[in-house]
């Protein structure tokens, strides 16, 4: 089975965008959108201390009708970190993001974030495990 280690090998050289809890939300988004991500680690003394997600954004400033110049990340952000480590399986984490309704993980190890992975990461992941297994297969059948 493949492991977040191997999800985050694949994604080496891919920048882990973080943002501080005194950022404004404006400031967040705009990395965000910059980016093309959908999800920020926050980090305060290199230590994660919460998420914000697009999700966040919607349902925190959108349609609470806030204004994201003068929101503090800290306000709207998730503060409840859920992480995994190196040693997950991309078969545990796709069940922990669907029992606890998430797009975004981020990896830690020794309380230092070491990746993030997304549920896009996770089913490209599996994908290819199928399609080596496929592989596998045919060249089973065929002898």
């Amino acid at each position: 089975m493949t492991t977040v280690a191997q999800v985050i090998h694949n994604k080496i050289g891919q920048e882990i965008f973080t943002v501080s809890p005194e950022h404004t939300v404006l400031e967040a988004i705009t990395i965000m959108a910059n980016k093309g991500i959908g999800a920020l680690v926050v980090t305060q003394d290199e230590k994660v201390v919460g998420i914000l997600s697009e999700r966040d954004y919607t349902r925190k400033i959108a349609l609470m009708q806030r204004t994201s110049d003068h929101t503090t990340v800290a306000e709207i952000m998730t503060a409840k970190v859920i992480s995994v480590t190196r040693n997950n399986t991309v078969e545990e984490c796709l069940g922990l993001m669907t029992d606890r309704h998430l797009r975004h993980l981020p990896v830690i190890e020794n309380e230092e974030l070491i990746g993030f992975v997304s549920i896009g990461d996770l089913v490209k992941a599996t994908m290819e495990d199928q399609r080596q297994l496929i592989e596998q297969l045919k060249q089973y059948i065929s002898g």
